[in-house]
């Protein structure tokens, strides 16, 4: 035994089995000898050898602690973490101060999700080594899973205090900074650690992360690449993949990872909701919010209800009181278990200059943007000082140009959201306006943390939050008719009209097509998710109507073959020629305006209208037809186009939608007026006029203002 010991200590593993089987040989229960044969199995990751060998020795001496913990910690190895669970939880019975049972303890109830008694075990570790890096480390990984993201950094940055090149701890404080949102340091640990371990699939993978937080698309590419290399099933890479290919258009290669991850783990809430915009880019919307549901029902997370919800708005089915429950779920779920902060009295003078915050996603070249720049334009800063806290990680020059009309500029887009709620009380602001919704990069997580006495949404994707601390959404009749207006949580506003932009002036006056060419060419410039079954059907049934029409579809995803043939089908299947549709892609935006003077009528698009679109095609001088459905976004259309005086070219349904359009093609002469007069007609109007609308908006901003002072002074609720 003395060799077998000497043996083992020199790293001689096959001298000491050799001679621990001699002892064995002869006494078959030679505790020692079973117990160094289980080392020296495990030592070599013959793990099921080594469990064999420690589970006779613990029938030998079931009180050695040793032993116990040594078979816990195969059973861990060889994943049977509920085993490995049993046998660790008796050798800290037999001995309570063992560092190491505990520390694997810990790891055993954490693969089990019982993350706090996990949390629990390690700490009891920690106390009696506090050098424990390995428990350290792995505390921190338990306080990520639980979200305690200043806990865990503090754990990694422990460990790395006693042991600098610990390279999971490096990896856990990169992940731990991707969720707080300090890329620049995530990159940096991540980095160290790929230099310590140069062929970690999983450190290339989660850099990808960070690139690919960052919009830097070549590069988040390039490192899932080289993690799929190295594993070609590793998930975090195979969901890096597919959103990068999202990013860039390549709705294909998208559903190619995502199917290889399903294949990979079936039960992937990441992949089912990566899939799902799959399915929305083809306009596959019920089958998208369907995969949804199934990752809901897995992981009730915010970002997948927030994705049911903006997938929802371009489902025909889904009215308003569908809409709004989805909304009221994320509440449900999410909302209502964030703290709601207590605010410092503010100076009730109803009359005073009010501080606005603008949190948004959208300061550069988006949509949103477009909505909110008019209105930034015209502020009055006498009466407002207006604040931007700006939450993307993209800059351009409308960003530039959003910052030069702000008092203050904040950039907001790497603080946490309790960071971003503590400056916004800093600030003291008093009305925190909401431009993202439930679109991608809102901060809904701190409107629901309640940081300014009064909230609003508007502007980008004002349907709803859901939230009960959201107190108003700015919108207008049309848009959310007096019927539906119950089952919002927010109180509504009249607007003018839902959103504006600011007027097209760089588009010169073009000749009507349909003059020059002899026959009508329809228009549709909007995302290609927005594009329905029935929208199809309806739009080759007026171009059946309407003899030797044509129609011209533009979007940046048309650029991709497998979005643009699918769209081509769609219309084939209805009995219209493929000679028939045109399909544009990308182009630059004053590219992409001189393309409406190809067109003589717009079609909007439904159950989800067009915004910006919309108004872009009344600027150029072509008329929209427009739709009115059951749900906030299938109402968008019909608001602006009535909103621009052009009423009679709203529709109640697919037939008044149908007779619109062809009723209007067979009319040139009012056409052609009707694009030489659109422009003036819209300045001219309440919705168009964007200083007058500017004014609307503070006129709300005022009021909102005044109804919290006479509220709070009275003692009561905010009406």
């Amino acid at each position: 035994m003395s060799a077998a010991n000497a043996a083992y200590g020199q790293g001689r593993h096959a001298e000491t089995e050799a001679l621990c089987r001699q002892i064995l040989n002869e006494l078959p229960e030679h505790f020692s000898a079973l117990h160094l044969l289980g080392l020296c199995a495990f030592s070599g990751q013959r793990f099921e050898a080594a469990r064999q060998a420690f589970s006779q020795a613990v029938a030998v001496d079931p009180r050695s602690a040793q032993a116990l913990s040594d078979l816990g910690a195969t059973h861990f190895a060889l994943g049977q973490y509920e085993e490995a669970r049993a046998s660790l939880q008796k050798a800290i019975g037999l001995k309570p101060n063992f560092p190491m049972a505990l520390a694997n303890l810990g790891n055993a109830l954490l693969h089990l999700n019982r993350v706090a008694e996990a949390i629990e075990t390690y700490d009891r570790a920690i106390k009696l080594k506090p050098d424990y890096v390995d428990a350290l480390c792995n505390r921190g990984l338990a306080e990520l899973a639980l979200q305690q993201f200043d806990r865990a950094r503090q754990s990694f940055d422990r460990t790395l205090l006693f042991q600098p090149r610990h390279v999971e701890a490096l990896v856990g404080k990169g992940l731990v900074n991707i969720q707080l949102k300090n890329y620049d340091e995530a990159k940096s640990a991540l980095e160290a650690a790929l230099a310590l371990r140069p062929g970690s699939a999983k450190i290339l993978a989660n850099r990808g992360r960070v690139n690919l937080e960052l919009s830097r698309l070549e590069q988040a590419a390039a490192d899932f690449d080289a993690a799929l290399a190295l594993s070609p099933r590793l998930e975090v890479a195979l969901e890096g993949k597919a959103q990068v290919a999202l990013s860039k258009g390549n709705t294909a290669q998208a559903m190619l990872a995502c199917t290889t991850l399903l294949e990979e783990n079936p039960g992937s809430a990441v992949a089912m909701a990566l899939l799902s915009a799959c399915l929305a880019n083809q306009g596959e919307i019920a089958s998208a919010v369907e995969l949804l549901d199934a990752a809901i029902a897995i992981a009730p997370d915010a970002s997948l209800i927030g994705r049911k919800i903006f997938f929802l708005d371009y489902l025909g089915e889904a009215d308003f009181a569908v809409q709004q429950a989805a909304r009221k779920q994320w509440w449900d779920v999410i909302g209502v278990r964030l703290p709601q902060r207590q605010l410092a009295p503010r100076q009730l003078d109803p009359d005073r200059r009010i501080v606005i915050g603008y949190v948004a996603a959208e300061f550069w070249y988006h949509s949103a943007a477009f909505t909110l720049l008019p209105v930034l334009s015209h502020h009055d800063h006498a009466k407002f000082e207006i604040i931007c806290y700006s939450c993307a990680q993209v800059r351009d020059e409308m960003t530039a140009k959003f910052q030069s009309l702000a008092d203050v500029w904040v950039e907001a887009g790497q603080l946490s959201d309790d960071q971003l709620a503590d400056r916004i009380q800093a600030d003291k602001v008093d009305i925190l306006v909401d431009v993202s919704g439930h679109t991608t990069g809102n901060r809904l997580h701190v409107f629901a943390r309640k940081p300014a006495p009064i909230q609003v949404s508007g502007f980008g994707h004002a349907t709803g939050t859901g939230l009960q601390t959201m107190d108003y959404v700015l919108a207008d009749p049309v848009f959310i008719p007096q019927s539906a207006r119950h089952l919002l949580a927010e109180k509504v506003h009249d607007l003018p009209c839902l959103i504006t932009i600011d007027p097209i002036l760089d588009v010169p006056p073009s000749e009507l097509p349909m003059l020059r060419n002899g026959y009508v060419t329809f228009g549709v410039f909007n995302r290609i998710y927005k594009i329905s079954d029935e929208a199809i059907r309806v739009w080759s049934r007026i171009m059946r109507d309407v003899p030797g029409s044509r129609i011209i579809v533009k979007h940046t995803l048309l650029d991709d073959p497998l979005v643009r043939d699918g769209l081509v089908a769609r219309f084939a299947a209805q009995g219209i020629a493929e000679a028939n549709v045109t399909c544009l892609g990308s182009s630059p935006r004053h590219e992409h305006l001189r393309a409406f003077s190809q067109i003589d009528i717009s079609l909007d698009t439904f159950p989800q209208n067009g915004g910006i679109s919309t108004w872009e095609s009344l600027y150029a001088g072509v008329p929209v037809v427009a739709k009115l459905g059951n749900g906030a976004s299938s109402r968008a259309g019909g608001s602006i186009v009535a909103a621009a005086g052009l009423g009679e070219w709203v529709a109640d349904d697919d037939d008044g939608y149908a007779a619109i359009a062809c009723k209007y093609a067979a009319q040139p002469e009012y056409l052609a007026k009707l694009r030489a007069d659109l422009p003036a007609r819209i300045a001219a109007s309440a919705a168009g006029n964007v200083e007058h609308y500017a004014r609307e908006v503070e006129a709300a901003y005022r009021k909102f203002w005044r109804d919290y002072c006479a509220a709070t002074a009275a003692g009561g609720d905010v009406p």
